[in-house]
């Protein structure tokens, strides 16, 4: 496939590290020649330096028989231009777009097909914002991904000395949880994955992650660590889109929030927005102002800055203060495993950005992406199609399918119904397939594995 990627930043860089060695045609454009030159001695994609929107420079970048758009500068404008340009001079097949402004997000009718002509509307903000509430909405989970249109949920989850599970083997808890539809998808012990055997002795500080109904969650998550009651007041260290849109969605939740904004005229702005949010004006990482603000009796602190290293200073100062769980939004991955020790959970914009934007690009029926573990591991949904005589997985039990190593098959959804997963369970046609691929190499095989064979058609 051929793409062009418009934007060299930590979005664009992402999709192109993603995307590089499944068999694609990368080629990245920016203004900025330095990035560039980085990105090209690191990856290999061809680059171009200009302006994206320009038809110029896409057409020195590839746009005539390019098969996919990916506009993703820090610029709204630039990319739904672009856009405009890519269908109207070129007729590219399809085009992605990240739209982060609220003022033209909130105008549906600005991106219908005989206006602004992009195919996927991308809102990384939007995206990073339901992805914090989730995790507020699950109390002790490090994540939250949602599958079959929020059927199930894959939640990770840290195990702890006092979690009765822990010492335990992975079959007792169906012995605990009589008639329980959950599978653990995934274990990670000091960072590596392990096999998952119904014998597999739970460990203190594994992570598991299980996928199961949403009603069964919190029963799942109390069987490995003490469970945490449910949260109630909240601090957000940064009053930027993602800050306002948060607020807003827990204020809307009877939540007691506060916000934190260091910039005067956006904190009058913001508190003239929400209804029920306190907004303080503020440096994040000021310590008389969190102990003012009784931080010992906050439920949850979230760094949500701009501001990688504001964020990482403020959590943990607020935890060294007493927050009961800390969060903090970092861009840079390389920044995480520093600070992964003495905060509860790092949130990555770019991995939960880039599964909204890998759903479209993957081959066959896919309907949902997550990126984890720093992008190593992917969890992907696929819709089964075909017949026996068309299709590898149709008419087969889980133990005939050949998945490729670190793949397993960890949730079969059929008209909606979480099916029990066992060696005996047969695909059939329509049913929705989590696949877990803990080391993401094997992701193309996967894909072609659910490929229907041309006698389909």
């Amino acid at each position: 496939m051929k793409i062009l990627i418009l934007g060299a930043g930590q979005v664009g860089r992402s999709v192109a590290e993603a995307l590089e060695h499944e068999d694609n045609d990368i080629t990245i454009v920016d203004t900025n020649a330095a990035a560039l030159r980085a990105l090209r001695e690191k990856l290999d994609v061809r680059v171009e330096v200009g302006q994206a929107s320009y038809p110029r420079v896409l057409e020195r970048a590839g746009i005539e028989d390019a098969d996919l758009l990916i506009a993703v500068t820090n610029s709204d404008e630039i990319n739904m231009v672009a856009c405009q340009v890519a269908q109207t001079l070129y007729r590219t097949p399809k085009k992605i777009a990240r739209i982060r402004s609220s003022h033209y997000l909130d105008r549906g009718a600005l991106f219908a097909p005989n206006a602004v002509p992009i195919d996927v509307l991308i809102s990384p903000e939007q995206l990073v914002t339901d992805y914090i509430f989730n995790l507020i909405s699950h109390p002790g989970a490090s994540h939250v991904l949602n599958f079959a249109n929020g059927t199930v949920q894959m939640v990770g989850v840290k195990a702890l000395h006092d979690g009765p599970m822990v010492g335990h083997e992975l079959r007792e808890m169906h012995e605990h949880m009589p008639g329980l539809k959950a599978q653990v998808a995934a274990i990670f012990r000091k960072g590596k994955s392990i096999n998952v055997k119904e014998t597999t002795l739970i460990e203190a500080d594994d992570e598991l992650f299980f996928i199961a109904s949403p009603k069964h969650i919190r029963s799942i998550i109390s069987e490995l660590r003490k469970l945490d009651k449910p949260y109630k007041r909240i601090v957000l260290a940064g009053g930027g889109n993602i800050g306002n849109r948060l607020a807003r969605l827990l204020e809307d939740s009877r939540y007691q929030v506060k916000i934190i904004e260091k910039d005067p005229e956006r904190a009058t702005k913001l508190a003239e927005r929400l209804d029920k949010t306190i907004v303080l004006e503020g440096d994040v990482a000021d310590e008389d102002l969190l102990l003012e603000e009784n931080i010992e009796n906050t439920d949850v602190f979230i760094a949500i800055t701009n501001d990688d290293e504001a964020n990482i200073l403020s959590s943990m100062l607020a935890k060294r203060l007493g927050a009961r769980r800390v969060m903090c939004l970092i861009n840079r991955l390389s920044y995480v495993d520093l600070v992964e020790s003495n905060i509860d959970v790092a949130i990555s914009p770019q991995q939960i950005t880039i599964g909204s934007l890998l759903m479209h690009v993957r081959r066959g029926d896919i309907v949902a992406v997550h990126a984890l573990r720093r992008g190593s591991a992917e969890v992907v949904e696929i819709i089964v199609h075909g017949d026996y005589k068309t299709s590898r997985v149709v008419g087969r039990r889980l133990e005939e399918i050949n998945l490729p190593p670190g793949a397993s098959i960890c949730a079969v959804l059929r008209d909606g119904v979480l099916q029990l997963v066992s060696a005996n369970l047969v695909i059939a046609a329509n049913d929705h397939v989590v696949v877990f691929v803990t080391d993401k190499r094997y992701v193309p095989a996967v894909e072609k594995l659910f490929q229907v064979g041309i006698h389909f058609f």
